[in-house]
């Protein structure tokens, strides 16, 4: 496992993120800001490879996370549950020049959760009538007289979290609402690389570990002063309403 202090991160991030190849697909999580590993995306968004499929419950505001990468011109492809905040993305979709597939949060979360689980795909008791289209169409099946559409697991070459704290050995814990998605993206990737706001010597008291260490390949600590450029960065620094 590969694990850089606050002075080394930008430097094993931007290595990082030069691994994702063309045409991967990669899981982010967070809800709108808590979660979101900013310093992470950043990165890929500087760095990585392009025609990527992305993960993510949502698409950010123009500029900022998700945001950065349709700037950069990193996405093929968003799968994700809404993305009202981000106009850009919103007129990228509109115009054609990237896919969007929409889902209930619920089945999302489920979807990411079988990948970890090894599970191939899970029952939905959903109207499929009710459900945004999906490419190719959704399979509907019976079983013991109930109509279910079957909604195939969801796995990733790449997970990208954001942690409270990592240990030495790799070990997370969570503040809050912040975890969301992060503990069934680290299970649901073939790699999972972590920024955390700061990396402690001792090892985490073991019931305060959410995610362990053996489901993380890198951990880095967000540099001191480092700016997502998120509304409530912007709040912070006395720039006013988003």
């Amino acid at each position: 496992m590969r694990v850089a202090d606050a002075a080394g991160a930008p430097a094993l991030a931007a290595t990082l993120a030069a691994e994702v190849a063309p045409g991967a697909t990669v899981m982010i999580a967070g809800f709108g800001e808590p979660g979101t590993p900013f310093f992470l995306v950043d990165a890929l968004a500087t760095h990585g490879g392009g025609d990527l499929t992305v993960v993510k419950n949502d698409a950010n505001e123009p500029g900022v996370g998700v945001g950065r990468l349709l700037e950069a011109g990193r996405m093929r492809r968003l799968i994700a549950t809404h993305v009202g905040l981000n106009r850009d993305l919103m007129a990228a979709w509109e115009a054609g020049d990237l896919d969007v597939e929409i889902h209930p949060q619920g089945l999302l979360a489920e979807r990411i959760r079988c990948g970890g689980a090894g599970l191939p795909a899970f029952l939905a008791d959903l109207d499929p009538d009710l459900l945004p289209p999906t490419d190719p169409p959704r399979e509907v099946v019976t079983w013991r007289g109930a109509t279910y559409t079957v909604e195939p697991a969801l796995r990733a070459d790449v997970a990208l979290i954001h942690a409270a704290e990592a240990d030495r050995f790799g070990n997370l814990r969570y503040h809050g609402t912040a975890r969301n998605f992060a503990p069934a993206m680290a299970l649901a990737a073939t790699r999972t690389w972590v920024s955390v706001d700061r990396i402690v010597d001792a090892p985490l008291d073991p019931d305060a570990v959410v995610t362990p260490g053996a489901a993380v390949d890198a951990v880095l600590e967000v540099p001191a002063g480092y700016d997502p450029g998120t509304k409530a960065a912007r709040l912070r620094r006395g720039a006013g309403r988003a």
